[in-house]
């Protein structure tokens, strides 16, 4: 049973609202290599009520969301949350356009997402008020390394408690190390332990999936999330639910793609509501 301030934060649209009030997330998410991420993203997001999507990346990956999601816009402009990075490879060069964008939007935006490639690019020194890191256990061994603190993967799947609140200590960042009990650390030491979370999340493409409702849950919210500390962890917490709900819900169709698990967002949410 969620408590009653997480359903709180399930906004019901009302007849004074539009697409901006309702929310605004942009992407700068998805490569050539990788362009499935940036369509999990937008329909995950989409799918948890959002007013309205913005894609940033490459031409093609750009039409290919377009595809399965008409209405997204692509370009730039407004946005309250930015998800930066997911499908987007650390190694690309420093001047490439994704990493360009990547590294522009984290330094304007107020709330951020940052997954994946992005977690190896951005400065931590000057972060957006509220920064969330999406790293599993791979990465946020990676991000500790980049940061000075040799370790490997192993050692975080060993600790992962220890792991996740030394990043936040080091990024002064929210940080949720994804995994089958997700950790979610916060700069002032305190920490969170969310689970066990669904099986049906071991498929590739979840973690994308999980950026995108957070970043619409975070958007649908914005203004009281700037306000409120409290409030911010708190959708965290939710999206972090959902997700995993959303999971067991695809499962009784079959076996289950991080796709099913983004499609069935709005039945986990209809569920709760």
């Amino acid at each position: 049973m969620l408590r009653p301030e997480l359903l709180a934060l399930l906004r019901e649209p009302n007849s004074a609202d539009n697409k901006y009030t309702r929310g605004v997330v942009g992407f700068v998410t998805g490569s050539l290599e990788y362009p499935g991420a940036a369509i999990l993203g937008v329909t995950a997001a989409m799918r948890c009520g959002i007013g309205m999507v913005r894609y940033l990346g490459p031409q093609r990956v750009g039409q290919l969301v377009l595809e399965v999601r008409p209405e997204a816009v692509l370009g730039l402009g407004r946005a309250d949350v930015w998800v930066l990075g997911s499908g987007i490879s650390a190694d690309h060069e420093a001047d490439a356009p994704e990493v360009l964008d990547v590294l522009t939007q984290f330094s304007t935006a107020a709330i951020a997402v940052v997954d994946a490639g992005a977690l190896a690019m951005v400065d931590f020194s000057q972060h957006p008020k509220r920064t969330i890191l999406t790293p599993h256990a791979g990465e946020l061994a990676a991000l500790l390394n980049r940061l000075g603190q040799v370790t490997s993967r192993s050692e975080v799947e060993a600790d992962p408690e220890a792991a996740a609140l030394l990043a936040a200590k080091l990024t002064d960042c929210q940080v949720v190390l994804k995994g089958n009990i997700n950790r979610m650390a916060s700069p002032n030491q305190k920490v969170r332990a969310l689970g066990p979370m669904s099986a049906h999340l071991a498929t590739a493409g979840t973690g994308d999936v999980l950026a995108g409702a957070l970043a619409a849950l975070l958007a649908a919210n914005h203004v009281v999330v700037l306000e409120s500390e409290e409030v911010f962890l708190d959708v965290i917490e939710l999206a972090v639910e959902l997700h995993s709900r959303a999971a067991e819900l695809a499962s009784h169709d079959g076996p289950v793609s991080a796709l099913d698990v983004a499609e069935s967002l709005r039945k986990a949410i209809a569920e709760i509501s």
